[in-house]
């Protein structure tokens, strides 16, 4: 990637993934169950709202970015026990304790609070049996949830409700699926991750049996599975498994596209949500159409000049900043700043503003930029971090024109108002570090450099959520000290960003390829031509996959490959991957001449080593490949 459109991204893909809320509805739950004695039941009540397809004439949504948002009062939507009012032929001695259970009953059912719920279940405790139980836990358990605030009582009645109703369900009922959705919520919010997932994919496997089974396909039983895979996907996120959770989200978006009307505003939103999870993944292809179908939407919706349509845009700008379109990109926060500035939206306007200023710097545009960051610095706090992300911006200005002086005293006194926000705002502070760092390695002061991407990658490992950042920063050190010549030290962050990357982007990840190809690198100087090959190997086949193998990285990493073989005097495979090389080089035209004559060169003294000739000890020297973007010589076009 290039140099200034990677730094840009870097801060602003970010910024695009926030993070849903994943409990159940709380809220607004399901249901008349008339009986825990059957459990199986299936719901016959559908919330909605107009958007919704035929379903309703409720006002909210069940698919709202808050999942805790379908009834007003689950109290009176979920029936707890056995029917206490049904005629009974019982003896008069009997009725006393027949009206009294009744009465515990309607107070447990007026209960607003869930002190309120609590109470009366304490009494219900005393005078039924525990398996008429299940679904007053889950009650409570799903009240707690909606007020947020004791995760561990959630989990508490959650798990109450779930040893009742695994005693009596057959492991295909709605309510036990909701009941492992709330542990699974709850686990979330406990960052207990693997026991979420184990509670969240086992209620996948009930509603997927349930699925088969109910000809119509029941609406609420895809409110329910909308609401465990939004609960997947944020879980895996917080795992770093992000590539794993698109999955989830994709089915969310699935589920949206067959009960949201077309050009709903909240179909709108799922699009846009789709759009931030491939830009988290730096997958700007992948996003660009679901951002453009969000834009659509929110255009019919709200109006081109709805603050809506001005965050659409400026994920936009983002994305074709990612795809290099630096122009397109700056077309769209011009767009959007305007909306911004007659919605009198002034903290997000500064926000584009600064944007705009990165995006001139990736036009070249260096002066305008600078211009730009002074206007916008004099609305700005003293000690803000908006101001130190100005005075960023402007260090990578005034390096791009080579001041170094002016830009280091910019990074200084970034660095000083970040250094006090540490702790209040650690994920914020750790991506300024990060881009700081980058700055300062143009100016060939490695040193700092590396300082600060450790200060960053210390701040980062305390965030579960961000361990892709933490392989980030790993790759990032490695690479440094592999470029100062501190190989062995290099090695076991290049190893941990590669097991991290893997993790959090997929194994075939371009980034991965990247890493894998330096660690290769790193492994050839260490005199482990072995290891150096089986990495290069790895790095040449996620880059044939990711990039193509006529990409000047693709290229490269088959080079480096034919030398590790060579170090091995394995010299038939040398000689045929340095002619896929030259094969590749070929492609490029005249642009490539130079790298073909010495790939070339190289073949030349491969075959005479074949035929026992002397060996050219800098033709064992791989190169490590610092990341670039795809479309940097991709092909001979």
């Amino acid at each position: 990637m290039k140099r200034a459109s990677s730094r840009l991204v870097h801060l602003q893909f970010q910024k695009f993934h926030p993070k849903s809320s994943i409990s159940l509805f709380s809220k607004h739950s399901i249901t008349q169950f008339s009986s825990i004695s059957s459990t199986d039941e299936q719901i016959n009540h559908h919330p909605s709202k107009p958007h919704l397809k035929s379903h309703s004439t409720s006002q909210s949504s069940p698919f709202s970015r808050n999942p805790n948002r379908l009834l007003h009062n689950p109290s009176h939507n979920l029936s707890t026990l056995v029917n206490p009012r049904k005629p009974s032929s019982q003896l008069p001695s009997k009725q006393t304790k027949i009206k009294e259970r009744s009465q515990i009953v309607d107070d447990f059912e007026r209960a607003k609070t869930s002190e309120e719920m609590i109470k009366a279940f304490e009494s219900m405790d005393v005078s039924f049996d525990h398996h008429e139980l299940g679904l007053a836990s889950l009650k409570i358990g799903l009240k707690l949830d909606e007020e947020g605030e004791y995760p561990e009582k959630v989990f508490d009645y959650a798990n109450k409700s779930l040893k009742i109703l695994d005693e009596i369900d057959n492991d295909s009922s709605l309510p036990l699926a909701m009941n492992l959705q709330l542990l699974g919520s709850a686990c979330y919010n406990l960052n207990r991750f693997n026991e979420s997932l184990g509670y969240l994919n086992r209620a996948n496997r009930i509603l997927g049996k349930l699925e088969e089974t109910i000809s119509d396909n029941d609406f609420n039983i895809k409110h329910v599975l909308h609401a465990v895979h939004l609960n997947l996907a944020n879980t895996k996120n917080a795992m770093g498994r992000r590539e794993d959770a698109i999955g989830n989200l994709k089915k969310c978006l699935e589920i949206k596209e067959v009960t949201l009307e077309k050009d709903s505003r909240e179909l709108g939103n799922a699009y846009r949500d789709m759009a931030e999870a491939f830009v988290a993944l730096l997958s700007f292809n992948e996003a660009l159409p679901y951002c453009m179908k969000a834009i659509e939407i929110h255009k019919i919706q709200l109006g081109s000049n709805s603050v809506e349509v001005a965050h659409d845009r400026r994920l936009l700008g983002v994305i074709y900043t990612g795809l290099e379109e630096h122009g397109k990109a700056l077309e769209q926060n011009q767009l959007s700043q305007k909306v911004l500035k007659n919605w009198g939206r002034t903290s997000d306007l500064l926000r584009a503003e600064i944007d705009a200023a990165n995006m001139q710097i990736a036009l070249g545009k260096f002066d305008e930029a600078i211009n730009t960051l002074k206007g916008v610095v004099l609305q700005t706090d003293k000690e803000s971090e908006e101001r130190a992300m100005i005075f960023v911006s402007m260090a990578k200005a005034l390096c791009n024109q080579e001041k170094f002086q002016e830009t280091k005293r910019c990074l200084q006194m970034a660095c000083g108002i970040l250094d006090k926000k540490e702790k209040s705002s650690p994920l914020e502070v750790s991506e300024a570090y990060m881009e700081i760092s980058m700055q300062y390695e143009t100016m060939n002061e490695f040193e700092t450099a590396i300082s600060l991407l450790k200060r960053a990658q210390a701040m980062l490992e305390k965030i579960p959520e961000e361990q892709h950042s933490v392989g980030s920063a790993s790759a990032r050190i490695g690479w440094l000290l592999l470029l100062t010549g501190k190989v062995q030290e290099s090695v076991p962050y290049l190893e941990d960003a590669t097991e991290r990357l893997k993790e959090n982007f997929g194994s075939k990840h371009f980034g991965v390829g990247y890493v894998y190809n330096n660690l290769g690198a790193a492994y050839l100087e260490l005199d482990r031509p072995q290891s150096a090959a089986q990495a290069f190997a790895l790095a040449k086949d996620v880059m044939d996959t990711s990039l193509g193998p006529h990409h000047v990285d693709s290229i490269e990493a088959c080079q480096n490959l034919s030398k590790a073989y060579s170090a091995m005097r394995s010299y038939a495979l040398a000689i045929n991957f340095q002619e896929k090389a030259i094969d590749a080089w070929s492609g490029h035209g005249p642009s490539a001449h130079d790298e073909l004559k010495e790939a070339r060169r190289v073949l030349e003294e491969l075959k005479v080593k074949a035929c026992g000739g002397s060996e050219d000890l800098h033709s064992k020297k791989a190169l490590p490949v610092q990341h670039r973007r795809r479309s940097s010589r991709s092909s001979g076009d």
